[in-house]
């Protein structure tokens, strides 16, 4: 029910991920955007010699490109966007401790934390008529953690996040994927997500708590499992700095959000698409 930045809030460097994040709320039109922020695992295995001189103190990667998503849950039509992430790389920290690896071709497995955000659009019939009646809903944001796991031909994750800004309520997404390398350069993922929200989330976006023409039928929702779904992905690494990053997520609605009267009137299901390139910044 997300879109994807491996972009995610809980790290340190904050002043970076609040200007990122920032702009991406600002600048976003359509109705889901959302990531993690991955840190890199350990153990490290063995990679070519870097070639850098002396290590950063802070490398990241970021993406940028477009993507589409519906305008509201359970509306029929997408609606193009800006899509972003941030991936936090290496950080040193204070004593001579530090998160992730310096060398761009460093390959990590094994568990990390990950912060994890999204953020969702505002809803209103004023830009969507067939809504006419219903309460409009504003923009939220919701910020958690989670953790991930990375193997060469697998990954994992689990994260937890609360509407700071919104709806307040706790929404969950556990995922995996299948790992192909067909080359030294491309990587393909493919694998199930499920998300979850709570009794206050799936009201808020799949109940209706008045009665109108489109919706005559005072509906309130239950949460629990709201979807299911496949997410496919690429990633094609240009050279150690330049990527090119997409993906497609096909998501079912579970429960009272497949029950809906605003899924019913509209769709039972949600596709999401983005694709944009990678930079890498060291610091």
């Amino acid at each position: 029910m997300a879109g994807h930045l491996d972009a995610t809030i809980l790290e340190k460097g904050y002043p970076m991920k609040t200007i990122v994040l920032a702009a991406a709320i600002a600048a976003a039109p359509f109705a889901i955007l959302a990531g993690s922020l991955d840190t890199a695992a350990d153990p490290v295995v063995a990679a070519p010699a870097p070639s850098y001189v002396k290590a950063p103190k802070l490398a990241f990667t970021l993406r940028a490109g477009i993507g589409g998503a519906p305008a509201y849950f359970g509306a029929q039509d997408l609606k193009a966007g800006p899509d972003f992430s941030f991936s936090l790389d290496y950080l040193a920290l204070p004593g001579g401790r530090s998160i992730g690896n310096p060398d761009p071709n460093a390959v990590s497995y094994g568990f990390a934390p990950r912060g994890s955000f999204r953020y969702i659009a505002k809803r209103s019939a004023a830009d969507n008529p067939e809504l006419v009646g219903l309460p409009d809903i504003k923009a939220a944001v919701e910020l958690g953690f989670g953790l991930g796991y990375t193997q060469r031909n697998f990954e994992a994750f689990a994260d937890v996040r609360y509407g700071a800004i919104g709806h307040h309520a706790w929404v969950g997404e556990i995922g995996a994927n299948y790992v192909a390398h067909p080359s030294d350069q491309l990587t393909l993922r493919i694998g199930p997500r499920v998300f979850f929200g709570s009794d206050k989330y799936a009201n808020t976006y799949f109940g209706t708590s008045v009665a109108t023409a489109n919706f005559p039928v005072v509906t309130p929702a239950k949460g629990g499992a709201l979807s299911a779904g496949l997410e496919v992905g690429a990633t094609y690494a240009i050279n150690d700095t330049w990527g090119i990053d997409g993906a497609v997520r096909w998501d079912k609605y579970l429960g009272d959000a497949k029950s809906s009267p605003i899924t019913a009137r509209g769709k039972d299901n949600n596709v999401t698409l983005r694709i944009g390139m990678t930079r890498r910044f060291s610091f």
